[in-house]
């Protein structure tokens, strides 16, 4: 497993935590217009899927995992992995995986104990990209309903560069994780494949804490073990090594207006 760098980053389920930083120079036709946003769901109004993450109470065998407290990864070779921090708070929002030219960003959430909330809040993603100005397309993948989006931003030059990402949630018992994939595997398989198994080897430890849904689960610093330790965030070099530069601007969509 690679080393940890720290990134800022906002703590809502409904998309305002996306790190873009990592692009690909893939052809704009790749992506279609933006489609409905509902998806189909079961009688829970939980969308089925055919993989998932696990619930810590799933798991006899946690020797193999990086404890970041709500969020356990198992490692890969080649992955590198870099902490979110709300610098105002100085609190762990997120983590980020590095693996390729491909990242996926995962945040954990509560949630109610008798429904879903990952319809509501992919709703609430696609209305707000749309909104400004990018597309969002409502797809059916591993983990269920999924969401591909561009997203527009203003490129150095002035013209409005698109970011690819796939939205991807999953309901879990009291905890919803979302996960937001950029990089090539945002439209690749082929590429998307390694950050699939991160997501679908993801346990979440939702813990016994009474807490309102879409708060964000605690994430904690590993010690040398792997086990989750208290600390402020700002001592995340210590848990891998010394601190990364930020991911540098990959080559982005463009379009001219």
């Amino acid at each position: 497993m690679g080393l940890f760098s720290r990134g800022k980053s906002k703590d809502r389920p409904d998309g305002g935590a996306v790190d873009a930083d990592l692009t690909d120079d893939l052809d704009q036709d790749e992506f279609g217009p933006g489609a409905g946003l509902d998806g189909e769901a079961d009688g829970d109004g939980v969308a089925a899927v055919t993989s998932r993450p696990l619930d810590r109470s799933e798991v006899e065998d946690d020797s193999d995992y990086l404890n970041l407290g709500a969020i356990w990864l198992r490692g890969q070779q080649g992955m590198e992995l870099r902490l979110e921090v709300n610098e105002q708070e100085q609190q762990i929002t997120g983590v980020t995986a590095v693996i390729g030219e491909s990242a996926v960003q995962l945040q954990a959430f509560a949630a109610p104990r008798t429904e879903g909330v990952w319809i509501d809040i992919r709703n609430e993603i696609a209305a707000s990209i749309v909104d400004a100005g990018g597309t969002a397309e409502v797809l059916t993948g591993e983990f269920g309903e999924e969401l591909l989006t561009r997203m527009p931003q203003a490129g150095p030059d002035g013209r409005t560069v698109f970011m690819p990402a796939r939205f991807v949630g999953v309901d879990g018992p009291r905890w919803f994780l979302r996960a937001v994939v950029s990089g090539r595997a945002a439209i690749e398989p082929a590429a998307a494949e390694a950050v699939h198994d991160v997501i679908r080897t993801t346990v979440i430890d939702r813990g016994e804490e009474a807490m309102p849904p879409r708060e964000l689960l605690p994430l904690r610093l590993p010690d040398a073990d792997g086990a989750a330790q208290a600390g402020e965030p700002g001592d995340a070099d210590a848990a891998g090594g010394p601190d990364l530069n930020p991911f540098e601007r990959g080559p982005e969509i463009t379009e001219v207006r």
